[in-house]
């Protein structure tokens, strides 16, 4: 369902004026870089102090926050954007100090741990989950850049009881950075995104390891080889939590791909090139609609 929400108040001005951005990667990163370029002052935190240092010397960053969070306080607007299995950890020490944030979300893969999480800390007035489909291969700071959300779908998740003023003010949020909000319940989010994003990129990883198998190296792939395993340089670090965290969701997306896979080496096995034909010609079918 989509959130049709003005991303402006009606002044005409951003509707935040103070940001506190948790993490610096890419997704944390253009977000500071879009906020501090609509005129929002960012305060940030990052585990990794080259990454703070970095956004500071862009002047991106207004302030830097240090690990207890505290500086939170002065923001509108908490973005917690660190990996799934670190996000509930960062909201439980950030929540005593964001006591005058009107929104708290994050940016994470998966939805339904952190939205729970947040309704048990008390935080379901104020939190929605966000999952911005603006992803990359690449990580860190320097990956991060303006105009990142341009067009991209964000998925927004809210709890049960979260008003709906809150999932329209997170919808301003991401309109205000380009991007095109749609709600979804957080366990329907979950299920949607094993499918869309997690089975894909598990795919280009197990390619990957396959192609190592076979002692090839991407430099050996053409353009459509290099285009299946460029997920497969993504952050182990955060993938590993991702793949953890919705694991019977990707295991069952994972089930009906194997049972793909065992199909077509049957047909090849079998040399049946007429059932051939019908896979590849109902996978273009599947593209071309």
């Amino acid at each position: 369902m989509s959130v049709g929400t003005s991303a402006m108040t009606d002044a005409g001005r951003f509707p935040f004026e103070h940001a506190a951005v948790i993490g610096l990667g890419l997704i944390g990163g253009s977000v500071a870089r879009d906020l501090a370029a609509r005129g929002v002052r960012v305060s940030a935190y990052d585990a990794d102090r080259r990454q703070l240092d970095a956004a500071l010397a862009d002047g991106v960053i207004a302030e830097s926050l240090d690990a207890t969070l505290a500086g939170a306080q002065a923001a509108e607007l908490v973005v917690v954007a660190v990996p799934v299995d670190r996000a509930l950890g960062v909201l439980e020490r950030v929540a005593p100090h964001a006591l005058g944030a009107s929104l708290i979300t994050d940016v994470g893969s998966t939805k339904a741990a952190i939205v729970a999480g947040a309704t048990a800390l008390g935080l379901s007035d104020r939190f929605v989950g966000s999952h911005p489909m603006a992803g990359d291969h690449r990580s860190g700071w320097s990956a991060s850049r303006l105009g990142l959300f341009e067009g991209a779908r964000v998925y927004l998740c809210r709890g049960d009881e979260t008003p709906a003023s809150t999932l329209d003010r997170a919808a301003s949020l991401w309109r205000g950075l380009g991007a095109v909000p749609a709600s979804m319940r957080a366990d329907e989010h979950d299920r949607h995104l094993a499918w869309t994003s997690h089975l894909p990129h598990i795919i280009s990883t197990m390619l990957a390891l396959t192609l190592a198998d076979g002692r090839m190296r991407r430099e050996d792939l053409g353009p459509g080889g290099r285009d299946m395993t460029r997920l497969a340089g993504s952050s182990a670090e955060m993938w590993t939590a991702i793949a953890s965290e919705n694991g019977a969701a990707i295991d069952a997306a994972l089930a009906a791909a194997a049972g793909r896979l065992a199909e077509f080496r049957d047909l090849l096995q079998r040399s049946d090139a007429e059932s051939l034909h019908r896979r590849f010609a109902d996978a273009r079918t599947w593209f071309d609609a």
